[in-house]
């Protein structure tokens, strides 16, 4: 019996020392390269969110505007947020979530920001007499436009420039 067990001993070799650390460096390589991947991936998640609250916000602004006679001179935050109760319209409010960060409006144009959560990315919808355009940029670095100046072009409203900025949805200034 002891000659039997001896034998099965013998055959069951474990695994050395060597074959151990090349497993555990091939995992801490993958995840390495895993980890940045997840990380980026709540970023754009945080921005997804804030442009779905901009997209809203530009619905409610035209609901707005047809209450109104087609003028978005009522285009402002609290309008906003009376119109659609759902909108958060603080940091405070918003929680973990993106909230309004501006709305102006004038005659013929207007202006909605929403700001994600976390990232602080600011993304804009623009629409000047039916010409839209998407600015984004970084808050504290980004000032997004205001409809206080429309140009009579339909190119814009008043001078703004999108920035360069690319970062989770925000690819060289413009979504």
């Amino acid at each position: 019996m002891t000659k039997r067990l001896r034998d099965g001993a013998r055959n069951q070799r474990g695994f050395t020392l060597i074959e151990l650390l090349v497993v555990i460096l091939i995992i801490g390589i993958l995840a390495a390269i895993a980890i940045p991947s997840f990380l980026n991936q709540t970023t754009k998640g945080y921005d997804a969110s804030a442009k779905e609250l901009a997209r809203t916000a530009e619905t409610t602004g035209d609901t707005i505007a047809t209450d109104n006679g087609g003028a978005f001179g009522n285009v402002t935050i609290a309008n906003l947020s009376i119109y659609e109760p759902t909108l958060f319209t603080s940091s405070a409010t918003a929680g973990n979530n993106a909230f309004v960060y501006a709305a102006t409006g004038n005659a013929d144009s207007y202006v909605v920001t929403a700001e994600a959560y976390h990232t602080n990315d600011l993304f804009s919808i623009v629409d000047n007499k039916g010409m839209i355009s998407r600015p984004c940029g970084k808050a504290g670095s980004w000032t997004p436009p205001a409809a206080t100046t429309p140009t009579t072009t339909g190119t814009g409203i008043g001078s703004f420039t999108a920035s360069g900025y690319s970062s989770g949805g925000c690819v060289n200034g413009t979504w």
